[in-house]
């Protein structure tokens, strides 16, 4: 893609008034749009300002801004100059008019303008001359570094005899089977699959040339002293992290609420775990790691406590790990917890692989790992964070960043980059890498601050629409879904307090107050949490259905997730996790109306068809099959109610609570664990048998797809809270089919569960 190409691609909008088609002025601006069209430039027009704000809001392509300055609306100029500045605050913006309306236009206004063009004075071809060479430098500095090479490489079409071996997709031309994938993914991408040996692109495991300066591109624009570009996702990136910091023995505080790669993490290394317990409330939502217990005291008390600390190389953790956002979308006060750590804790690494978008937005200042000016950070605790830029954020699967801020006890490049040479394939795939610093580019200055805004502004639109349908169901005396918020929020323009539903969406947007767990507040069900520790991320939207009181007790009437969420798949909805009586649902920067409106819709139809007891063979007709016999003649509502009888008679969540707050007793390290499972010096146990037994794999329940055992831990006892829970899930699963677990670790076989557990002699010969 030349820059020609790149001029054709970007659209230049004329905004102008009342101008005739028969005057000078008319004639002057008719003959402007047709000089930059023959100039290869997209050119539109809006006659207002509405008309020219929604082009700006609905066309990315737009480059550049020719506007009106006599614009009859109230601060007409302005109000479009600041739509496009809010999306973009690099491309040019002309103002156009008469030379004696310079002295009458607001500073404001000329503030937002870059040039101001004479129409009637000026030829039109120097006019379109002065907008092309402002578009030209803006053009030439649009494209991160490693991007734009590699569309210069793409380009040059160079004959190849090196990798890959489709040499830029030409091998895929010769079979029937391989032109079709070829047509269907274009020759751009296999131009772009581009051998690690193009020097003129740069290389990944050295960092040099332009994907060098894509890192330090990245670096910028997030906040760290360095990032790392990972092209195999953010499992990898934590365990390179993981292999870079720690070793056999070491300490390393993990947050229990971890991902999988944490535990592989620990694998690998030989570290010994010591775990940190997340607060969890009514809804089994996975809360914070409460400040008291990242206390310096309260991790050493910790730490001598725990069983195999007695072999660690130092009492001291080497690394700590935590969560941020939690699962259900609960971020810390970063600055807050390296406060509280003190120096207790020398390297702090923030999983934030739901959570890359955090900087771009002031409504998270402080709670994210790279808060603030890295140039102002030295004296705290080394900082990590992992960033899956493929979840929320533009890029491609599997791409993934790694940030650091060097402080007390830092890593330094050489060190680290053995680490990420470990993990980092030779043959990387370069559109994942241009994927990641395009992410980054989008997020960049002022469009960053607007997509953000945008996705927050829809959750709140949602959120508060649901409120209001749920309040009219209710003074009907009927029930309807909520969502988990707070009800009402202080509005500080008059100090009262509001309904959520009726406060400013201005407010709900841009005020983190009405999103902190302050104490005292029963919504959110954390109790004795330290006032601005902890906030609810709005674009985290947990969808709440009847069936759990606020104090944590059984209502009268309930209807499980379960059926709710198998109710949204069947209408063609996909939502992140699901929970007993909730479900999650994430709005990204992709999200629009049309999309949650439709969902809010279906929840509708959902009430509708579960007041009516509509037939399970119509409601959910996959499930109905899956069941057979079992669900002959049932309705919708008749299977929810003997749902949720079984949660109020089981202790299904009962056993959840208890396995998720307390710790099984570790015997051996993760690592020590994966070598029996390796010597196979382990066995298949059924649940019935598992009490005391030593897991040889992680056992992980979905949901809430957290461990609720790591290898090397014990079971507990029969009547405990782990095996009790995993008893609980086996007969929920059993007694409705096609709604069955899924808990990674187990293995159903007849109807029975097993785990790998270590065979008891190999366990007394440890």
């Amino acid at each position: 893609m030349g820059h020609e190409v790149l001029t054709s691609q970007l659209t230049v909008l004329v905004v102008y008034g009342a101008i005739e088609a028969g005057t000078t002025l008319g004639r002057s601006g008719s003959a402007l749009i047709e000089k930059l069209r023959t100039r290869g430039f997209n050119v539109i027009s809006a006659r207002s300002v509405d008309d020219g704000v929604s082009a700006i809001r609905s066309d990315p392509l737009i480059g550049c801004v020719i506007v009106d300055a006599d614009l009859s609306e109230s601060n007409g100029a302005e109000a479009v100059l600041k739509a496009f500045r809010a999306r973009n605050d690099r491309a040019p913006a002309f103002l156009f008019g008469e030379r004696s309306l310079i002295p009458a236009i607001p500073l404001a206004t000329l503030k937002l303008a870059d040039e101001f063009v004479w129409l009637t004075e000026d030829t039109p071809a120097f006019i379109a001359g002065r907008v092309e060479a402002a578009v030209r430098r803006y053009r030439e500095n649009l494209l991160p570094p490693m991007f734009a090479s590699m569309l210069a490489q793409a380009n040059m079409r160079d004959y190849a005899f090196g990798t890959p071996g489709h040499l830029g997709g030409t091998a895929f031309l010769k079979t029937p089977v391989s032109k079709v994938f070829f047509d269907y993914f274009g020759e751009n991408m296999f131009r772009s699959d581009l051998s690690i040996g193009m020097a003129a692109v740069g290389s990944l495991l050295d960092h040099s040339g332009p994907i060098g300066e894509s890192e330090k591109y990245a670096a910028r624009v997030f906040g760290s002293h360095r990032s790392y570009t990972v092209t195999n996702g953010t499992s990898s990136s934590n365990r390179i992290i993981f292999m870079a910091s720690l070793t056999q023995n070491d300490i390393a505080l993990c947050d229990r609420n971890c991902h999988k790669s944490i535990e592989h993490g620990l694998t690998m290394t030989g570290a010994i775990p010591v775990f940190l317990v997340p607060h969890r409330n009514r809804y089994g939502i996975i809360g914070p790691i409460y400040p008291e217990d990242l206390q310096p005291e309260a991790l050493r008390k910790r730490i001598a406590a725990h069983a195999l600390a007695g072999s660690a190389n130092s009492p001291k953790p080497r690394h700590t790990i935590i969560t941020n956002s939690t699962y259900d979308g609960l971020i810390y006060n970063v600055a807050r917890v390296i406060e509280i750590g003190a120096d207790a804790i020398d390297r702090l690494h923030f999983d934030e692989a739901w959570y890359a978008y955090a900087r771009f937005n002031p409504l998270y200042s402080k709670r994210h790992a790279m808060f603030g000016n890295a140039d102002e950070y030295a004296d705290g605790p080394t900082l990590f964070a992992t960033h899956s830029t493929h979840k929320l954020l533009a890029a491609f699967s599997q791409a993934s960043f790694i940030h650091i801020r060097d402080g007390r006890d830092p890593i330094e490049h050489v060190r680290f980059n053995e680490s990420f040479m470990m993990h980092a394939s030779t043959s990387p795939f370069y559109p994942i890498i241009a994927s990641n610093e395009i992410s980054a580019a989008m997020m960049d200055g002022a469009s960053g601050v607007a997509l953000t805004t945008e996705s927050i502004r829809e959750a709140v639109s949602f959120r508060q629409t649901m409120g209001r349908i749920q309040r009219q169901y209710a003074e009907a005396g009927e029930w309807f879904f909520g969502t988990w918020n707070a009800p009402e929020v202080t509005d500080p323009e008059s100090g009262q307090r509001v309904a959520f539903e009726e406060a400013r969406e201005s407010l709900l947007v841009t005020d983190p107050e009405c999103w902190v767990l302050h104490p005292g507040e029963s919504w959110h069900g954390f109790e004795g949490l330290e006032d601005g520790y902890c906030m609810l991320d709005p674009i985290k939207v947990t969808v709440v259905s009847p069936g759990i009181a606020i104090d944590g007790t059984f209502e009268g009437h309930g209807i499980p997730a379960a059926l709710i969420s198998a109710y949204l798949v069947r209408h063609g909805f996909e939502y992140e996790k699901t929970q007993d009586f909730t479900i999650l649902f994430l709005f990204s920067i992709g999200m629009t109306k049309a999309k949650w409106g439709t969902l809010l819709t279906t929840l509708i139809k959902f009430k509708d068809d579960y007041d009516a007891n509509t037939p399970l063979g119509v409601a959910l007709p996959d499930q109905a099959a899956a069941g057979g016999e079992r669900y002959h003649g049932m309705g919708l509502r008749d299977l929810s109610d003997e749902m949720f009888e079984h949660y109020r008679t089981s202790n299904q969540m009962h056993h959840l609570q208890g396995a998720f707050s307390s710790l099984p007793a570790s015997q051996m390290t993760p690592a020590e664990a994966y070598r029996r499972l390796v010597r196979n010096e382990v066995e298949r146990v059924g649940l019935d048998d598992m009490a005391q037994r030593i897991v040889a794999t992680s056992v992980v329940p979905y949901p809430p797809g957290i461990p609720m055992l790591m290898p090397g831990e014990s079971a507990g006892a029969e009547d405990g809270p782990n095996i009790g829970y995993l008893k609980a899930l086996r007969a929920w699963d059993h007694r409705f089919p096609g709604f069955g677990h899924e808990t990674h670790g187990v293995e159903v076989k007849d109807g029975e569960h097993f785990i790998y557990c270590l065979k008891p002699s190999h366990v007394a010969n440890s």
